[in-house]
């Protein structure tokens, strides 16, 4: 069976584009006031769906403040990793974890777990800040 590859609408490419632009992990209500800022004409909807949508095949990084809200960012490895994400400016530098996916292989096989994936975001306060 092969795959179709959709090519993404005016407003998905926008939101895409806008994520390009930075570094920092950002909402969707932040992204969609950028894209307002810029001219776009893109719905706050169509800034959530492409959004699930990124995150759902992986093309962005999603993570969750302490206060619930989801913020998403391009990322330039595709491989797997973690963040470390200032609180103050939002700054995120991507880091590898070999001790955290040893140890996250070890505790799921002990427990008879499977196809795990897990994240991992550690928040603070950068050197900038």
């Amino acid at each position: 069976m092969t795959e179709t590859v959709r090519r993404p609408t005016r407003q998905q490419a926008a939101v895409l584009a806008a994520l390009d632009e930075v570094q920092e992990f950002m909402s969707a209500q932040q992204l969609h006031s950028r894209l307002r800022e810029q001219g776009a004409s893109v719905g706050l909807a169509t800034v959530y769906r492409t959004l699930t949508a990124l995150a759902a095949d992986d093309e962005v990084d999603v993570l969750r403040t302490d206060e619930g809200e989801s913020v998403y960012r391009r990322c330039a490895s595709e491989d797997h990793h973690h963040h470390l994400v200032c609180r103050a400016c939002g700054r995120a530098v991507e880091v590898d974890g070999p001790a955290v996916e040893d140890w996250a292989a070890r505790v799921s096989a002990a427990h008879g777990f499977r196809d795990v994936r897990h994240t991992l975001e550690i928040f603070g306060t950068c050197d900038r800040c």
